[in-house]
């Protein structure tokens, strides 16, 4: 909240001489005491730290998800994590909506429907569902929620197995992905998936829009200073305490836990990255992830991670799938085509590219780790 400030106003009355030739004017009159501003109140000081990180850490949406700020003379350490418990809260009720591990979700209901009828949606997996398909258009097709339709041949989720599914049963799934099998109607608030075979998955795309949303309830809740990370998407708000920005880290694919290979400031951005290493298996000498590629319904093979900057979440977690698959050319042109984005790219061969919005934003601290 912004700070609160008393401007104290004292009106001073000058009382004019009256002049005779007899006799001096009488002395004024006291003031009384209701006349005499009283002395400006001393600036209260806060009773508990200010500049305090606070920050809550849990699993929602299949991932870690972190929220965090710092106290401030309004809002002490309680304030700062009720807040964000409220944006977590936020998390985990879109995460009914579009979750596919709970047979009465929303996206679950579309799934059950194909080929058969339209289901009434809320508008956020409305808006989640209209995102993807404004990516599928823009990226070749490369990003699909459709994906989804091959069914578990592939496993990298909780009931992850390290099984490469047989090529011909492969390619029979494969030819059901098609995201213009996919039907809205905002207007109805409805979605309809045209054939029988069509399932889709927002996977790729809801934590970002997760993100924006519990970022929406802090900021409502008066946080001005806060970051919201859920798996590979976050989203920044304001400064630290100190006035600087926060930085970021773009994790080296092939590194150990935490480390990173470039660093970059940002505020009130959004940061989402896509990688072959958090759901992924080595087998016979080659890493096979859980980001496919539906021309060919295997796992992409031109990048290892692409890290996304954009203005918000949900634009950058669409983005990024796409521009993973597409590979590095096609994926930056993507990217500057698209207002307020930029990349930072790892390529199948260790390469580092950056999208000219980040050039002289981006510092390299050290080389991406080679590796399978």
């Amino acid at each position: 909240m912004p700070d609160l400030r008393r401007v104290a106003r004292f009106s001073v009355a000058l009382g004019a001489l009256l002049l005779g030739c007899s006799a001096p004017p009488p002395p004024a009159p006291a003031p009384s005491p209701s006349a005499i501003a009283p002395p400006p109140a001393p600036p209260s000081t806060p009773k508990h730290p200010v500049g305090k990180r606070v920050q809550i850490i849990e699993k929602a949406m299949g991932t870690r998800v972190v929220l965090a700020s710092y106290t401030t003379a309004d809002m002490d350490e309680a304030a700062i994590t009720q807040s964000l418990r409220a944006g977590l809260a936020e998390i985990r009720r879109l995460e009914e909506l579009m979750t596919t591990w709970s047979d009465d979700s929303e996206v679950s209901r579309i799934n059950q429907a194909a080929g058969d009828k339209a289901i009434a949606v809320s508008p956020e997996t409305m808006d989640v569902i209209t995102k993807s398909l404004w990516i599928s258009k823009r990226s070749e097709g490369t990003f699909d929620i459709t994906f989804a339709s091959m069914g578990k041949l592939w496993r990298f989720d909780e009931d992850r197995v390290a099984l490469i599914p047989d090529p011909a049963e492969l390619e029979t799934a494969r030819q059901r992905i098609d995201w213009t099998q996919i039907q809205v109607d905002p207007t109805a608030g409805t979605v309809k998936l045209a054939h029988k075979d069509t399932k889709i998955s927002l996977g790729g795309i809801a934590k970002g829009y997760a993100v924006d949303r519990a970022a929406a309830v802090v900021r409502e809740a008066g946080l001005t200073t806060f970051y919201a990370q859920a798996g590979g998407d976050l989203y920044v708000e304001g400064t630290k305490p100190n006035g600087k920005p926060w930085t970021v880290g773009v994790r080296d694919p092939r590194g150990k836990e935490g480390a990173v290979f470039a660093v970059l400031p940002i505020t009130n951005r959004a940061f989402s990255t896509a990688g072959d290493y958090e759901r992924a298996f080595v087998k016979d000498g080659k890493r096979y992830h859980h980001i496919i590629d539906p021309r060919t319904g295997y796992p992409a093979t031109e990048s290892r991670s692409v890290t996304i900057w954009a203005k918000d979440a949900l634009t950058a977690d669409a983005i990024d799938d796409a521009v993973f698959i597409l590979g590095p050319k096609k994926g930056l042109a993507l990217v500057e085509s698209i207002d307020d984005c930029g990349a930072v790219i790892v390529d199948k061969t260790n390469k580092v590219w950056v999208s000219s919005r980040l050039r002289g934003v981006v510092k390299l601290v050290g080389r991406p780790t080679p590796g399978i």
